[in-house]
């Protein structure tokens, strides 16, 4: 067992996680506390640039997942930084379809995005 268990960008879909939640309560000691860390698709224009690359996606379906399974929600307004122009559109380009990469670029002046993420725990 543990005393705590973190995850990131493990869980962002909500729905159909459920196997994953399961084991977090198995192995999260009674007192224990599991954090997640997902992206915030509904803030920023890294959630608009996600929201654009996967349409099936809804923001609202996942909340609600959440919160009726007993978790947790606080924002957590993160960046990514660069030291190069290259790394950061190298980023851009696994993290979203083509073209909606090529548009984030475009809108990318410098070296910095704004990164929303929601942290989500529940106590066991």
């Amino acid at each position: 067992s543990a005393d705590v268990a973190v995850a990131r960008w493990a869980y962002f879909f909500g729905p159909g996680c459920e196997p994953g939640l399961r084991e977090l309560s198995r192995v999260v000691r009674r007192g224990g506390t599991a954090f997640v860390i997902d992206l915030d698709a509904t803030r920023g224009a890294f959630g608009r640039w996600f929201s654009a690359s996967l349409p099936s996606y809804s923001s609202a379906s996942v909340e609600e997942f959440w919160r009726r399974n007993g978790w947790h929600t606080q924002p957590l307004d993160l960046r990514m930084a660069f030291e190069r122009r290259a790394d950061l559109e190298a980023v851009l380009r696994i993290e979203f379809t083509p073209e909606v990469a090529a548009r984030a670029i475009a809108e990318t002046p410098g070296l910095e995005i704004g990164y929303p993420n929601l942290l989500r725990w529940k106590r066991f």
